[in-house]
């Protein structure tokens, strides 16, 4: 019988937390998992910010494998959510990535505070 691994949507915090090695974040590093474009853009600057060119462009590299496409409904459904949820300070990454994990019935991996008691989020800090 075939165990179907488990997939998530990392957010940059997550990636982040996972490169860092956080313990409550072990479980997921060998876990299957989708980004979006935004996710890397945001994982490349923060790594060229923090620690160097090198780095920034080789988990660049590495995490590419993971993106999935955006459509137009997934920037609709994210969109309204931002609006919904207009007094949190939701970063368009996250929100897209939200929209993104729906529609692609996985979980939202985050330690961001804003994304805490929402329906489809895995919350780890």
């Amino acid at each position: 019988m075939n165990e179907v691994a488990e997939i998530y949507f990392f957010d940059t915090y997550a990636i982040i937390e996972i490169l860092k090695a956080n313990p409550l974040y072990v479980k997921y590093k060998n876990v299957k998992a989708i980004i979006t474009i935004l996710n890397l853009i945001e994982l490349h600057y923060k790594l060229l910010r923090d620690f160097n060119e090198k780095l920034a462009d080789e988990l660049m590299n590495e995490y590419s494998k993971y993106v999935v496409d955006i459509d137009n409904d997934i920037i609709k459904e994210a969109n309204d959510f931002k609006l919904l949820n207009k007094g949190k300070k939701l970063s368009m990454p996250d929100v897209v990535g939200y929209a993104t994990a729906l529609r692609y019935g996985v979980k939202f991996l985050t330690g961001d505070k804003e994304f805490k008691d929402l329906r489809n989020v895995e919350f780890v800090k």
